[in-house]
């Protein structure tokens, strides 16, 4: 189809009128559209780091997985950016993008991505890329083609983004023909792959302007229902603005750094929530995690951030149930240890299976996924300094979650407006007395009636 790339500046701009002249064409859709995309509040995402993925570090590794992904209840595969990488002022970060419609041949062909993408999909996986649309390595085509579409510095030198990101060059949002660019970059993997969204790394730098355009074209998009990811920190700006899902730096701060770091109430969840959904859209969710590439790499492992094993499922049974779409990184369904590194020295996931571990993942997911409740419930805190409480409500079904945030044996008085009585295990059914509670070092319970 031919596409006229209007509207992603003001209607006035004489360049956006030059702009909205230029016309492209969509390459030929690959593939039958897959009709499985969940709804943003009903995805549970798993990423994929492919470096650290596996000895071979390409897309064939993941599509030889794809049955362990989809066992663990997961319905969105996350890949970080698949395309070249700058060589210029280089650091080997995948984020340093040098052409976004072209396969970096680290990972793979495109023929291998729409292998792994036809895999996917038929197991009922949606497959979503990494955009980094903010900037650009520095030997990019543009740098030389289009030196006018970058941020200058006073001595006319072009700028990063963040002083300490040497390796790239910040793109100027401005620019309308920027807008056009990146749309048709944003369109070639729908069609050329099959894609089925975006993760858009640093949301926040892009205008605003840009995204209220850009979702609106996509989601236009015939046959297609995109799944569009906001990793930015302006939550009302992403949660009214188009996107269906928005990272939540705010919770994870605090339940790593104040809560489990500093021992500070673990109240303060309940308060970091009620604030990042303030004034959302009843169906906004923020994305919630224990790892991902960058805490993984900078910060450390679940079992590094809080405490131990234990621990680290006490927290993510926080994050995935309270009210948010969850999100598992490569290796911590079976407990990897070790950090997986994303740029620099490889160091391959060891694999060797954790079958209590794996389990256990399983079981909260399989849970979640079949619970309206937990996924879309009405929440109600009942939290202590030291326990994460909260009953989840939809219809006749009721969830009541218990978390222990702490390594040390917790007493819990069950609030009236909980009820001690008619509560069954979640996951075995078995009936549960709730009177006076005592929870072990990072015990966590669920419980549904």
């Amino acid at each position: 189809m031919l596409l006229l790339l209007a509207g992603l500046a003001g209607a006035n701009s004489a360049a956006a009128q030059t702009s909205a002249k230029a016309a492209y064409k969509d390459p030929a859709q690959y593939g039958r559209p897959f009709a499985g995309v969940p709804d943003g509040r009903d995805a549970t995402i798993y990423q994929v780091n492919m470096r650290g993925f596996s000895q071979a570090g390409n897309f064939a590794a993941v599509t030889a997985r794809l049955d362990s992904i989809k066992a663990l209840g997961v319905n969105v595969v996350y890949l970080m950016p698949i395309f070249p990488i700058g060589k210029l002022r280089a650091v080997d970060s995948p984020f340093a993008v040098r052409d976004y419609t072209a396969v970096n041949p680290e990972f793979g062909t495109l023929a291998d991505l729409r292998t792994l993408v036809d895999a996917a999909h038929a197991r009922g996986l949606a497959v979503m890329l990494d955009w980094v649309g903010n900037h650009t390595s520095f030997d990019h085509a543009w740098i030389t083609e289009h030196p006018d579409w970058y941020v200058h510095d006073a001595a006319g030198n072009i700028v990063n983004p963040i002083l300490d990101w040497k390796d790239i060059a910040q793109l100027n949002w401005a620019k309308p023909e920027v807008h056009a660019a990146m749309l048709q970059a944003l369109r070639y993997w729908v069609f050329a792959a099959n894609i089925d969204g975006y993760r858009f790394d640093y949301a926040d730098g892009p205008t605003q302007e840009f995204f209220t355009a850009a979702m609106a074209n996509l989601r236009a998009i015939p046959k297609h229902k995109l799944l569009l990811l906001a990793e930015g920190d302006k939550k009302k700006y992403y949660l009214q603005g188009g996107f269906d899902l928005c990272y939540d730096f705010g919770f994870m701060n605090v339940l790593k750094g104040d809560i489990f770091a500093k021992g500070k109430s673990v109240r303060l969840i309940d308060s970091v929530n009620t604030a990042n959904y303030r004034n959302a859209p009843a169906n906004a969710r923020m994305l919630r995690y224990t790892s991902n590439h960058d805490i993984n790499a900078w910060d450390g492992t679940p079992t590094q951030l809080f405490g131990n094993q234990r621990g680290a499922m006490a927290a993510f049974v926080v994050a995935a149930y309270m009210k948010a779409v969850p999100m598992v990184y490569n290796g911590q369904e079976v407990g990897y240890a070790e950090r997986v590194p994303f740029m620099g020295a490889r160091r391959p996931i060891d694999w060797t299976p954790n079958p209590p571990l794996t389990r256990e993942y399983q079981r909260l997911l399989k849970f979640r996924n079949g619970s309206p409740a937990v996924r879309n419930g009405a929440l109600a805190s009942y939290s202590t300094d030291d326990i994460c409480a909260f009953t989840k409500t939809a219809g006749r079904e009721q969830v009541l979650v218990l978390a222990n945030l702490r390594n040390a044996t917790v007493n819990y008085l069950v609030p009236n407006a909980v009820g001690s009585t008619g509560w069954h295990n979640a996951f075995d059914g078995q009936p549960a007395k709730l009177e006076h509670l005592t929870l072990q070092p990072y015990q966590y319970l669920v419980l549904k009636k």
